[in-house]
């Protein structure tokens, strides 16, 4: 990732690079944004903050690539909180892109402890949305459900279970996505096979957002693929995670920006 963010930072440009009106405001209007609605962040940042000091021990079931700094079955939620939640400003982040498309129905693809997806919940309740988040771990979708509970947001549903068996079935049963956030499985094929299977529900402004594109070669040969696929029109690394979009009015176009 050291060599990845390197080639980043000597690639990476800010809205002076940007001539697309729609590009132009959402970068500098959403993606730089710095402000938020505090009176909705405050509750999930003394959320967060509590979970990392939480010493409770459980069984993590995982699906996915795994972590690179625990691979342990066992794990404190302090651990999990610790590392392998985003950081605020990539749910902050998150929370802007969701109510910039007013997005109704949203698929939140990796659980964990519901940090993240509660920022996706939050942003979403003015447009009467709902987020349908998946979880392999049943221990650590426990601890989600108690998160939400305590958040009192009901705008959330969980399905619990091995993504492969669970996401093909709960996208057929919607009409169109609005937004979805790839985050359950750091490999190539897995990847791959989520991005198509959620092409199927899109529409003109939908959005996808993926997870640490440059986590690992698989990742970035994931990204790579995704940019050249036929559907996406546009994309923007910004390094951590990659936004995708499908608007037919914009020219085809990759965008390495700053963030």
């Amino acid at each position: 990732m050291l060599l990845a963010y390197f080639r980043y930072l000597s690639r990476a440009r800010d809205e002076h690079s940007l001539h697309s009106p729609f590009l132009f405001s959402l970068y500098t209007q959403v993606i730089r944004a710095t402000n938020g609605p505090k009176s909705v962040f405050d509750p999930i940042r003394k959320l967060r903050k509590e979970l990392r000091r939480n010493r409770q021990l459980i069984s993590v079931t995982d699906f996915g690539a795994g972590s690179k700094v625990n691979s342990s079955r066992q794990r404190t939620i302090g651990d999990i909180a610790r590392h392998s939640q985003k950081p605020a400003r990539f749910g902050r982040l998150l929370f802007r892109l969701v109510q910039r498309f007013q997005a109704k129905t949203i698929i939140d693809l990796g659980t964990s402890l519901g940090v993240t997806t509660a920022y996706l919940a939050e942003a979403t309740k003015p447009y009467d949305g709902q987020v349908l988040t998946f979880e392999g771990c049943p221990e650590t979708a426990a601890i989600a459900r108690q998160n939400f509970t305590r958040l009192h947001l009901d705008n959330v549903t969980i399905t619990v279970g091995n993504l492969d068996e669970t996401l093909v079935d709960q996208i057929a049963s919607l009409t169109t996505v609005d937004f979805v956030f790839f985050d359950a499985n750091h490999r190539y094929e897995p990847t791959i096979r989520y991005f198509e299977v959620c092409l199927t529900k899109i529409h003109n402004d939908t959005v996808f957002v993926f997870d640490d594109i440059h986590w690992s070669d698989e990742m970035e040969q994931a990204w790579n693929y995704i940019k050249t696929h036929p559907s996406v029109n546009v994309t923007i690394d910004l390094f951590w995670v990659g936004l995708v979009f499908f608007r037919k009015e914009q020219p085809r176009q990759d965008f390495v920006l700053r963030f």
